[in-house]
């Protein structure tokens, strides 16, 4: 009878030792368990970690490269973890999914594109796994934009930049670059492109990275044809920012640029639409910067960047323009033309004409 006693003793202590042990070794190993788990499933998932110990902290290749990763909305942590192990970034999917199970990280596994490597172990990828935040960002700036839209599409780019300290860092000299000599503000060479950039980064480095773009893009060929139209690079930039805005067909920035060289030589007013459109700002109505269309109220409205009223080029470029634009200043076309109107069949492109009566003839009833 004693002898039994014993066993049972003996089997009780067995059952608190790991009922009890077990779990303190993993909370000391792995943290807390998920306090979503009953006893006996976290008593459970504990066993199996102190199990897969080696397989949670060893990488399966410590040499391995880093690569992309994605995850779509609603996978399952199975799937998700299963291509893991396809994919050779992790030695084994249970291991990592009795590693978020037991933490609750498996509730937390977010849909998106990641960079993981088999140099990280079980253990770092589930805590990579919980945030699809990349490390850099995709920041577009499209031609024709002005400053304001640029500093707009900040918020929601990741970067930790407001619209404030975007214009503010614009609307100041940046005596490194000799196109901006002289000038108090940027608008007009933050050059459209595409732009992949730290998160971290700041809003003057930002401003540069827009600025060098431009200076790249500043080639002998289109300083050589702005000489030859008798402009500078700031006068190019200014004409190429009103052709940008006029010209919905990249093919038409050509003969619109000679139309308005050809207006310039003669003396005449411009009579630009996008210069009054800069010039009376944001349309809280239509909630844009570009009022479309105007009317003749609009057109009568005081302001040097007015060229319905003002003779010569604007103060300053009025958007930012891109590649073509620029080079349809340097290149235009060979023409008579002196005017231009949008056709009436809203394809975007222009009639142009000679003289004054003959433009009236196109003009949409």
């Amino acid at each position: 009878m004693l002898r039994v006693i014993l066993v049972i003793l003996a089997l009780v202590l067995a059952a608190i030792v790991v009922m009890v042990g077990i779990p303190a070794l993993a909370v000391h190993m792995y943290g807390a368990p998920s306090p979503d788990l009953r006893a006996l499933q976290a008593l459970e998932y504990s066993a199996r970690l102190l199990w897969d110990d080696g397989r949670l902290t060893t990488p399966l290749d410590p040499k391995g490269n880093e690569r992309a990763f994605d995850i779509e909305e609603g996978e399952s942590v199975q799937v998700v973890t299963d291509r893991l192990q396809q994919e050779g970034l992790i030695r084994d999917a249970g291991a990592l999914r009795d590693y978020l199970i037991y933490t609750g990280l498996d509730k937390s596994v977010q849909a998106g594109k990641y960079k993981l490597s088999p140099a990280n172990s079980v253990i770092d990828i589930a805590h990579l796994l919980q945030d699809a935040t990349p490390s850099e960002i995709t920041l577009v700036v499209w031609p024709g934009w002005r400053m304001e839209e640029i500093a707009e599409s900040l918020p929601t780019s990741g970067l930790n930049i407001t619209p404030y300290e975007f214009a503010s860092a614009v609307l100041k000299p940046h005596l490194s670059y000799g196109f901006l000599e002289g000038q108090n503000s940027a608008e007009g060479f933050l050059y459209p492109d595409s732009y992949v950039v730290p998160r971290t980064t700041s809003v003057d480095l930002l401003v540069d990275a827009l600025l060098r773009n431009f200076a790249l893009h500043l080639s002998t060929d289109l300083t050589e044809g702005f000489q030859r139209q008798g402009l500078s690079v700031y006068q190019a930039v200014t004409l190429a920012s009103i052709i940008q805005r006029e010209s919905m067909q990249s093919s038409e920035g050509p003969m619109i640029a000679s139309v308005y060289l050809n207006r310039l030589r003669q003396g005449m007013k411009m009579d630009a639409d996008p210069t009054v459109q800069y010039a009376l700002g944001y349309n809280p109505l239509q909630r844009t910067w570009w009022t479309n269309p105007l009317s003749a109220v609009d057109l009568q409205a005081p302001s040097p960047y007015n060229t319905y009223l003002s003779e010569g080029l604007p103060p300053t470029p009025i958007s930012n323009p891109g590649l073509e634009a620029l080079q349809a200043v340097a290149h235009p076309a060979e023409s008579d033309y002196l005017y231009f109107s949008a056709r009436c069949d809203g394809s975007g492109y222009h009639e142009f004409a000679k003289t004054f009566p003959e433009h009236l003839q196109h003009i949409c009833p």
